[in-house]
């Protein structure tokens, strides 16, 4: 049966000499895999609508087993995320976070919405580390996480100083804190930011002007929070911790006043 769908693809696997393996994100029935046959080759009206992040309407053959690609038109092709290396790993992380968190033919339009607007901001040449906090705060709803940032985890105050408990699953007040001894004294600025990325209709985005520290700040909590309950541990946020490490080895932005 032929069938036509829109989405991006989340990961490609060279298969033989000429073929590719491509996983797409799809908005009508989640990712799906199918064989792209002679997409490696340079001259083959497969090989552009095949590259990682395109976004696309694909035309396939489907039916028992893998699918076969018969045609794509690129409706978007991210370029810049791909001249792009930070971008790029970044990107990466996104669609690896999707790949490993969601089941074959398994439909979200929440997060089709949410991967389509996050890489066409990035591809714009928004600030990827935010892009990717946002995003992570995003999908957290998707693989059935939900820490408290609306209020208290403890005593529901929405009024006072805050940190983040990775324990209690959320936001505790000050007059909370000694239930935790192991909370992360974030600063206000990074409280108010994970409430942000968390609440933030993707479609609104704006400029988003970040000190560094601040940045840390968050990269921390919610690296923590989907190390202890998410249960993903992704090969593309390992090779952006490497280079991120790498930045720091040739300098290291200053904050800004």
């Amino acid at each position: 049966m032929l069938q036509k769908f829109e989405g991006i693809i989340i990961r490609t696997t060279n298969y033989g000499e000429t073929n590719k393996i491509i996983t797409i994100y799809t908005r009508e029935r989640g990712k799906t895999a199918c064989m792209a046959r002679g997409a490696k080759k340079p001259n083959s009206r497969l090989s552009a609508v095949t590259q990682p992040f395109v976004q696309g309407s694909f035309l396939m053959q489907t039916g028992r087993g893998l699918g076969t690609l018969q045609q794509g038109e690129i409706l978007s092709p991210m370029r810049h995320i791909r001249e792009d290396i930070m971008a790029t790993a970044y990107a990466a992380y996104m669609a690896e976070l999707v790949d490993k968190s969601m089941d074959d033919q398994q439909s979200n339009p929440f997060l089709y919405e949410c991967l389509e607007q996050s890489l066409h901001y990035l591809d714009e040449g928004f600030d990827a580390e935010i892009l990717t906090n946002i995003f992570e705060m995003k999908m957290l709803q998707v693989i059935g996480l939900r820490p408290e940032l609306s209020c208290c985890a403890n005593c529901g105050s929405r009024d006072g100083r805050f940190a983040f408990s990775i324990r209690e699953n959320g936001l505790l007040c000050h007059r909370c804190f000694d239930i935790d001894p192991y909370l992360l004294p974030l600063s206000q600025a990074a409280i108010r930011l994970l409430r942000l990325f968390y609440f933030i209709d993707l479609q609104r985005l704006g400029a988003i002007n970040v000190k560094p520290k601040t940045k840390k700040e968050l990269r921390m909590a919610i690296s923590l929070y989907y190390d202890e309950y998410s249960g993903l541990f992704l090969k593309s946020r390992r090779f952006i911790d490497q280079m991120e490490k790498m930045e720091k080895m040739f300098g290291q932005p200053k904050d800004e006043d």
